[in-house]
């Protein structure tokens, strides 16, 4: 991946390392095992395309201390609390950070969700291994995310295929139209849109409406990144776009489920 961004080549180096730890430490084979035991998927996907179909908000509320680019977003993180009240608040779906390197995140905070709330979990990290994708069921996860920018074809359709036979879904996320056609060659139906450009960091909306005009119907767009203001969601809502994935704006305010709420005239 010779146009990969440095931010993004330094965390993926970083999460190589960690992954080959790991794998040391347990193999494929006890997930599997584990992953048997733990409650079967709950349908992301499913969740999604029910409001979307009503032309509803779909919203999937992520759940997030820090960033590279923003540093520590929210000093008092408590996420099954954020996630209760993000769940009793209207949110379709949740989206929880398990890199701890870059984003303080944690497997933990995504087993803990997963089994004090009941909206369908998104595993949201850098995925480079089949590992960590048996990895995300065995945690309860009921989809992953693979990042276009980061993996290459043959290892994205691998990845995605195995999320598949273990019966998650897959979001796809892309930045651009090179990542967009190379996104749509798998079957996954979901497809985010990272309004945030990788070497800028800065986020522009017009990305998503750009993309969709390539994005056949039968996939729903998630737009991600940059949605701050109801004229935003309002934007977005009448393009067609029916999908979000926020995190940022909700993790500063005092009650996250209260600022979508707010948000998304819920």
């Amino acid at each position: 991946m010779t146009n990969t961004p440095d931010i993004l080549k330094t965390i993926l180096a970083k999460k190589a390392e960690e992954v080959a730890r790991r794998k040391s430490g347990m193999s494929i084979a006890n997930l599997e095992e584990i992953a048997g035991g733990v409650e079967r998927p709950r349908g992301f996907y499913k969740a999604i395309q029910d409001k979307v179909l009503k032309k509803k908000p779909a919203i999937i509320a992520e759940i997030k201390k820090a960033s590279p680019s923003q540093g520590v977003i929210r000093e008092n993180f408590q996420p099954v609390l954020i996630g209760q009240d993000y769940a009793m608040n209207g949110a379709t779906c949740l989206s929880v950070l398990t890199d701890k390197e870059f984003f303080q995140g944690s497997e933990a905070y995504l087993q803990m969700v997963r089994e004090r709330c009941p909206l369908p979990v998104l595993r949201k990290d850098f995925m480079i291994d089949a590992y960590q994708v048996y990895e995300a069921r065995a945690l309860g996860a009921d989809c992953i995310l693979l990042i276009v920018a980061a993996l290459e074809d043959e290892l994205m359709h691998e990845l995605s295929d195995t999320a598949t036979k273990l019966g998650m879904d897959v979001l796809v996320e892309v930045h651009d139209a090179e990542e967009l056609q190379r996104a749509l060659k798998l079957d996954t139906r979901l497809i985010g849109i990272n309004n945030r450009n990788l070497r800028t960091f800065q986020t522009a909306l017009q990305t998503t409406l750009d993309l969709k005009q390539q994005i056949p119907e039968d996939r729903i767009i998630i737009t991600e990144s940059g949605i701050h203001t109801h004229d935003d969601v309002q934007l977005m809502l009448d393009n067609d776009i029916y999908a979000f994935l926020v995190g940022e704006v909700f993790m500063r305010a005092e009650s996250p489920g209260k600022k979508m709420r707010e948000l998304f005239t819920l």
